[in-house]
């Protein structure tokens, strides 16, 4: 056995490869030498270390210098939503104009992630089909399932903004009936990257993530379908509200799957 800092691991697999082993030792003595001194400094890493490891906190890092503190500069209105939240009082906009839309997506993902709140990042052809039938009808009623039945929800687009009450509220408040969940779509980025960033404020003594999540879910269902007999119902609901039938959103939701899912217990029971 060779002896020395130049001197070959003894392993079981040391004997299938020795010939190459040898034959790279002598012809390339420099790039031999340094395989081994990597091979070393991997043994010398601590336990846990790895370069995904790494990746994470240098993402996490990023994250901290392009957010700043939610809601900067912005005035909240009355029961704690913000009003005119913009783009810029969140994202660094300065920062991210020089990244690819596929990394403005992970370091939104990656910062909303840790946050218990809903958000997205909706491709621009699908923020066009929905901002353009927001504009021919800027409400709808969607139904939010519940341990027995379902509670509906209406919401009403106000410019980019998307805000949700309770269909009771609606009835007994009318007009001053409060928000109790707010979707912010910020399409500053949309012509340059291609891609619209969301996300959202709830009112948390009445809806928990997951409820948001579910409306959130509905609002692409209903106005960002190819299926005319979906978006149908969204323009009955504007447009011909006498023919309207609440039970054909449930419908709906069932036949699409998304009222199965997201009803409450089911989530136990997917692996």
């Amino acid at each position: 056995t060779c002896a020395g800092s130049g001197a070959l691991p003894e392993n079981p697999f040391y004997g299938k490869y020795r010939h190459k082993i040898q034959e790279l030792r002598r012809s390339s003595p420099d790039v031999f030498e340094s395989r081994m001194e990597k091979r070393s400094e991997v043994k010398r890493q601590p336990v846990g270390h790895s370069k995904q490891g790494e990746f994470i906190r240098c993402m996490e890092e990023k994250a901290r210098q392009i957010f700043f503190a939610e809601g900067l500069g912005s005035k909240t209105s009355k029961g704690g939503f913000t009003k005119h939240k913009t783009l810029d009082s969140i994202l660094n906009v300065e920062m991210v104009k020089e990244k690819s839309a596929e990394e403005i997506t992970q370091i939104w993902n990656q910062y909303f992630s840790a946050k218990d709140t809903v958000y997205a990042v909706i491709p621009a052809d699908k923020f066009d089909l929905m901002w353009k039938r927001a504009q021919s009808c800027p409400s709808f009623l969607y139904a939010l399932p519940r341990k027995e039945g379902y509670e509906f929800f209406v919401g009403q687009w106000s410019g980019t903004e998307l805000h949700f009450t309770s269909l009771i509220n609606v009835q007994t408040q009318g007009e001053a009936a409060p928000s109790q969940l707010v979707l912010y779509h910020y399409p500053d980025l949309q012509k340059e990257k291609g891609i619209v960033l969301m996300t959202a404020e709830m009112d948390s003594k009445f809806l928990v993530v997951q409820d948001a999540q579910c409306l959130a879910s509905q609002v692409q269902l209903f106005y960002a379908t190819d299926r005319s007999e979906t978006y149908g119902l969204v323009e009955t609901f504007n447009h011909r509200s006498s023919e309207f039938k609440y039970m054909s959103v449930i419908a709906e939701l069932e036949q699409s799957g998304l009222g199965r899912e997201l009803r409450p217990g089911q989530a136990s029971d997917k692996s």
